[in-house]
Order: structure tokens, then sequence, then C-alpha cells
């Protein structure tokens, strides 16, 4: 896991880029191997289910569902839009990786597509209720924190994602969002936590708790950060981030 992030944090520039402009992914990975026909029967269902999930997705912003009579034609699909967005941006940004998820990965059997407001993920493999730890990545905010002890505010950091990832275990959108005050620096922390809501509570913490662990690791000392994978995904930063409804 560690090899994987930082093969990620040597491309946070260009990353982070991307992410202010919340039009492009913000990355993809195509995960599996195996290859299929453009026209066969698992393409054909794999666009049905695609175009499904754009539906299925945006009233409650998650979705996933399977399509095919055969296991070898079958794909499997979940999309999560961010606990937070409306229910039109949701719907936006889920066509949106419909639609680039086929050209990032043309003919893979599993891809992963992450945007800033939602991600989209499909396998030939029935992936439902367990945790990935394998598609995942970084994402910092390249400038250094000046205001306050890199080492406190590190433990700050990780006291407001614990406590966030705690509530957001046990509701039932398994979204958790938070401020933390720093008065003596006259500056606050705000954090996000979500899960895909196909895990467990209890699956969903240990994943929180994983990502929170990486951060050392990836984003010690900066001024924001998130990890971000196919399960769930943490993220702070000192300014909002939020919609504030």
């Amino acid at each position: 896991m560690a090899y994987k992030l930082s093969i990620i944090v040597s491309l946070i520039s260009f990353l982070f880029i991307q992410s202010a402009l919340s039009i492009d992914p913000l990355f993809h990975i195509c995960f599996n191997s195996q290859n299929f026909t453009t026209n066969t029967v698992y393409d054909k269902n794999l666009r049905k289910l695609l175009t499904s999930l754009s539906y299925k997705t945006p009233p409650t912003g998650f979705g996933l569902g399977s399509i095919g009579q055969y296991p070898h034609d079958r794909p499997y699909g979940l999309s999560l839009c961010r606990g937070d967005v409306s229910r039109k941006d949701c719907k936006t940004c889920v066509v949106e990786a419909s639609s680039e998820i086929l050209k990032l990965c043309p003919n893979n059997k599993g891809a992963i597509v992450w945007y800033d407001s939602c991600f989209l993920k499909y396998n030939d493999i029935d992936f439902f209720g367990k945790i990935d730890y394998q598609n995942r990545f970084a994402m910092l905010n390249v400038n250094n924190v000046s205001m306050i002890e890199p080492q406190k505010f590190n433990q700050r950091v990780k006291k407001l994602l614990t406590n966030l990832s705690k509530k957001a275990c046990q509701k039932s959108k398994m979204f958790a969002k938070g401020e933390s005050e720093m008065e003596e620096y006259s500056k606050k922390i705000y954090g996000m936590v979500q899960c895909s809501r196909d895990v467990s509570g209890v699956d969903c913490k240990k994943c929180l708790d994983d990502a929170i662990s990486e951060l050392p690791s990836c984003c010690d000392g900066k001024q924001g950060g998130r990890v971000v994978g196919g399960s769930c995904n943490i993220r702070y930063e000192i300014y909002p981030f939020l919609n504030l409804h």
C-alpha cells in the first residue's frame, strides 16, 4: 500500500491542479487485466449497468447493481457521490464518470474513476460488501503548515478525522463532516470522511482508520490532504471545501 501511495504523491502537483478544476477526473485505475471485446454481451451489459447507475445514484447519492444472465457476462458496478453534493450535481458527476471510464479504461473488465464529487467502479467479480484496499491514492495541498508546529497540527487533524470516522460508520449515509478550532491561531481545520454504503459499519471504521494511518506518509505537515479509495475516503483542509447545506 505504501508503495502505491508513494507513486501517487510524486504526481501530486498535477493532480492538485486537476482537482481545482472540478471537471477532469482526480484519478483512475484500470485494475483488471482481463479484457472484453466491443459489442460482446459483456460490453452491452456494462453499458446498460453504467446507464442504470446514473439513474439509481442521484436520489440517495449511492447506487449499485449487476446485469447479466451468466457469470462471465455479468459486470458489477457501484457509484457514490460525496455526501454534501446536490442530487443534480450527483447525477452530472455520475453521468460524466460513466462516459469517461470507458475512454480511460477501454475494454478493461475492471476499472474505477474518481471525481471531486463522485466515484464509479465496476468489475466482472462481485466486490460488494468487501473493503477495497488495493485501489487507493493520496493527494495533498502543496503548502506547508506555518501557523502551528507540524506535529501538533498533525495530531489535531488525526483527532478530528478519527472522531468523524466514529460518527460516519453509525450513519445511514456513512458520511460525516466537521471542523476543529485552533483558537490560539485563529484558524480552523475542516474535515470529512465517507464510506461506500455497501460495506458494514465495522468495515467502514476499519477502512477509515487505515486511510487516516496513511496521512503521515503522504501529507505530513501539509495544510490539506486526502486519501481516496474504492471503499472510503478522507480529507482535511484549513479552508471550507464542502457545500454549506
